[in-house]
Order: structure tokens, then C-alpha cells, then sequence
């Protein structure tokens, strides 16, 4: 009876990202749901399976075929073919309806599950974005990207690892209203114009957290795109190529003068060769700078289109 009186009267949804997690889904949905259980009324949970291929969808079937439903709705949504951590969690969250959503990377559990409860009553505090962060056996690659990335995002909200998140409904809305595509969640969430904030934890198992982490090959490219979409550093890197190549010219441009007033020229027509690649160079490489500033304006565009493909949602009711 206790219980019940200190929970939360607000209705909240737990968005799960899916690909080969078999091996952490019970000791992950035990967790979950006794902490949102305890903490709300009601809530939801809605797992995104981002094209596995092992038995995770059958274990979470079981789960609840032995669970009681009074206070939760359960959605699987199933996507049409392997689209990416970033795509399907969109989805995921597209399709929440709580006052505020839990967004989970994956499922592995290295946190203690107080920091949920924790997670949660920060946002309480008036902050509408607020992540946990484990920076244990992070890679060097790592560091530097988020180093970089934040020296050149130009905006004062900063990222870097982050395990599982929650959104109020407020920040939901605005981050629809940016843009239906987000490339990149966590760039997005921390610079949406809203009170955002991170908290730190330290790993229970560093070892196995490295395992857990997958998608290395994702996360690169990623990464990647991250840099074009919401930094300048391709185009002060451009800038740099392009005044090297200018300064490169101009000392051309001057051994030609020179040359030319010590009449010391050794092959007929040097001087009008290189001349005129001095010219071109200089030209191509100013023209690249220009071309460089107008796709970067066109990819911070690209964001804005729908960029996920559902196969379809079910629902897991409870038995009558």
C-alpha cells in the first residue's frame, strides 16, 4: 500500500533498442520492470528489433506469458531490415507516448538499477534531457572524437558516452518539431534548447562492458557523419588544403618572377606551364572551400527526412 502512494502518477514509455540480445533480455526485463513498477502507475515498453537473428523476441514472448500486466502495455516493433541503432530508435521513440520516454542503447546492465530512479528525479529538477554516462574502457578513438566533435559542434551543450537516457514530453515535441530524422540522438538532445544534463557512473564489470559493446563498425561511420552533419571541422579541413595549395601556388608564382627577371628559364615554355598551373591550382582549391561550405549546408539538411522502414508492431495483451 506504501508502494503504491509513493509512485509517480504520470504515465511513462521505455523505448529498447534489439539486435542479438538474447543473452541479457531476462536479467535486463527483471530489472526494468520492477524499477518502473515501482516508481509508476503505468508505463509501456517498446522494444525496436532491428533485424536479429537469435531467439531475443521469443524470450521477451516468454517473459511476459509468466509476468502479470496490470500496469504496462508491451509493443515490439519489427523492422523491415537492419537500419541501425540511430533509425530504429527513432522509431521507437516516434511510437512512445509517455510523459517521459527512457531511451535504452541496449540492454546490457553495468549501472545499479537505483540509477533509474535516480535518471528520473533529476529531470524533476527542471532539465528536460538527462543521460547516464559510464566513460570506464572507453577507447582512445573515442576520447578523441568526442573531444573533437565538441570543439568544433559550436554550441555549448557537450556529449560523450552515454548508456540509456530520459526525455520528457517537452523534449520530445521539440526535437519532432527540428527535424522526423535525427542522425545522430545524443548531438541533438544536448543542444535542442533545452536544460540537458549528464550523469556519471562507474562500471560494475569494465571487462565485460567492453564485450557487451558491439557495433563498432556502426558506430565509425557514424561517427563519421556526426563530424559533417554537425561540426565544421570537413570544412576548416578543407580551408587548410586549399590555403596550403594557394601558398604552394604563390611560391610558384614567384620562383616564375624570379626566373624570368634572372633570365635563368632552362626549358622553352616553363614559365607559361607553370604559370598557368599556378593559376589552376589556386582557383580549384578556393573553388573546393566554396563547394565544401554549400554541402555542408545541404547534409545539415538531410536530417529532416523520414529515414526508417517498419515492418510492422505487435502487441503482447494481457490473458483475460
Amino acid at each position: 500500500m506504501d508502494l503504491a502512494q509513493n509512485r509517480e502518477h504520470k504515465f511513462v514509455s521505455a523505448v529498447m533498442y534489439l539486435h542479438n540480445d538474447a543473452a541479457y533480455i531476462d536479467m535486463f526485463l527483471s530489472m526494468i520492470t520492477q524499477e518502473l513498477a515501482a516508481l509508476f502507475d503505468k508505463y509501456e515498453l517498446i522494444f525496436v528489433n532491428d533485424a536479429s537473428s537469435d531467439d531475443g523476441i521469443a524470450k521477451i514472448y516468454d517473459f511476459f506469458e509468466h509476468t502479470k500486466m496490470d500496469s504496462q502495455m508491451v509493443s515490439i516493433i519489427q523492422m523491415s531490415n537492419y537500419q541501425g541503432q540511430e533509425a530504429a530508435m527513432n522509431a521507437g521513440r516516434d511510437l512512445a507516448i509517455g510523459d517521459f520516454v527512457f531511451e535504452f542503447d541496449n540492454l546490457f546492465i553495468d549501472y545499479p538499477k537505483t540509477l533509474i530512479r535516480k535518471i528520473y528525479e533529476r529531470t524533476l529538477e527542471g532539465y528536460d534531457v538527462v543521460a547516464a554516462g559510464c566513460r570506464d574502457g572507453m577507447r582512445f578513438t573515442s576520447r578523441m572524437f568526442y573531444s573533437v566533435f565538441n570543439r568544433n559542434s559550436g554550441s555549448e551543450g557537450k556529449i560523450g558516452p552515454e548508456t540509456f537516457r530520459v526525455l520528457s514530453r517537452r523534449a520530445v515535441n521539440r526535437i519532432k518539431s527540428i527535424g522526423d530524422y535525427i542522425p545522430y540522438r545524443k548531438a541533438i538532445y544536448m543542444n535542442c534548447g533545452l536544460r540537458a544534463d549528464v550523469i556519471e557512473y562507474h562500471a560494475i564489470d569494465i571487462d565485460a562492458r567492453r564485450k557487451a559493446l558491439k557495433g563498432r563498425h556502426e558506430r565509425t561511420h557514424l561517427a563519421l557523419d556526426s563530424l559533417i552533419y554537425f561540426t565544421d571541422v570537413m570544412e576548416k579541413v578543407s580551408t587548410v588544403i586549399s590555403a596550403l595549395f594557394v601558398v604552394i601556388s604563390l611560391l610558384m608564382g614567384i620562383e616564375i618572377i624570379r626566373e624570368f627577371c634572372m633570365k635563368t628559364q632552362a626549358v622553352s615554355g616553363w614559365l607559361s606551364t607553370m604559370g598557368f598551373m599556378s593559376l589552376s591550382f589556386m582557383g580549384v582549391f578556393i573553388l573546393l572551400s566554396i563547394i565544401m561550405k554549400y554541402l555542408s549546408v545541404i547534409l545539415k539538411l538531410m536530417y529532416q527526412k523520414q529515414r526508417y522502414l517498419i515492418a510492422g508492431v505487435e502487441k503482447i495483451a494481457p490473458k483475460q
